[in-house]
């Protein structure tokens, strides 16, 4: 009867403690969190929340960004008083399933795009996360992304490497700068199509990834300027060392990688077409 009884109780303690351990995954999946900037005055803090849509934040665990913190990452890129002395920009990140992907959405937000803090994100390793950037009134919103990579690396327990933050916050200012030269969305598409080349390649060597930049840039159809190729051949001496999974790159901007896909298809057809009425005129010419 012992034996019997001591089996019954073993068997119920392994159930409890796997029951235990889905709650905890379940727990740490559905936390949701949020960055706050340290400076933002009462007012300003109740916009940010109206914001990003929060009428309670009860059910998030509440973070602070300081400008120390955004001097911390950014002093390398950016002037201090481009900076400047208030943290303001302030997130939310809400850890998904498998398969979500990285999704981010920006209210007030004046410089960086979605798109832009997406990249720099998921080179950051992030993944499978919904994030929303805001600001108390218009901001650059440079400094969102260490407000994001704080509070992820609090939902997920996992520190990211420093190398892996500084590439993030390189991607991030490097895209805008050249964002001003060709468009935001060219300069996201040809970002992360040269990075996806860097990564897939393993490119290293100065010639290989400037050829890597020559060659999306002629696939996007997109004039890149010495001076932008230059801040672009820096950025993605970085990305070459840290080893990125180009499966969960894609993985994570798929809308992105496909539509990248989709233009490298649509060129080679455009090529095609080009060359046979080149081949056309030549012949008659002659």
């Amino acid at each position: 009867m012992r034996k019997i009884f001591g089996k019954f109780l073993a068997a119920g303690l392994c159930l409890a403690m796997a029951l235990s351990s889905v709650t905890v995954k379940a727990d740490s999946v559905d936390q949701k969190y949020l960055a706050l900037g340290a400076d933002l005055t009462a007012s300003q803090k109740k916009k940010v929340l109206e914001l990003l849509n929060l009428d309670d934040n009860s059910d998030y665990k509440v973070i602070t960004v300081t400008n120390k913190d955004e001097h911390e990452y950014l002093d390398s890129y950016l002037s201090k008083s481009v900076i400047g002395t208030r943290a303001l920009s302030s997130v939310t990140v809400e850890q998904k399933d498998d398969g979500n992907g990285v999704n981010v959405t920006t209210q007030n937000i004046s410089y960086c795009t979605a798109g832009m803090y997406r990249n720099a994100l998921i080179t950051a390793g992030i993944k499978n996360a919904d994030v929303k950037v805001a600001g108390p009134f218009k901001i650059s919103g440079t400094a969102a992304l260490v407000g994001v990579m704080k509070a992820y690396e609090e939902m997920t327990g996992k520190k990211i490497s420093e190398k892996s933050k500084d590439a993030a916050t390189d991607e991030l200012i490097t895209t805008g700068e050249v964002a001003e030269n060709i468009g935001s969305d060219d300069a996201e598409k040809l970002i992360a199509d040269v990075k996806q080349k860097v990564a897939e390649d393993n490119l290293s060597s100065a010639e290989d990834i400037g050829n890597a930049i020559d060659e999306s840039a002629r696939d996007l159809n997109i004039s890149l300027s010495d001076a932008d190729k230059e801040k672009i051949q820096s950025l993605m001496d970085k990305i070459s060392d840290l080893d990125l999974n180009v499966s969960q790159l894609k993985e994570q901007a798929k809308d992105l990688y496909d539509k990248l896909n989709n233009s490298g298809i649509l060129e080679k057809i455009s090529a095609f077409f080009r060359s046979v009425v080149e081949w056309i005129g030549n012949l008659f010419g002659n």
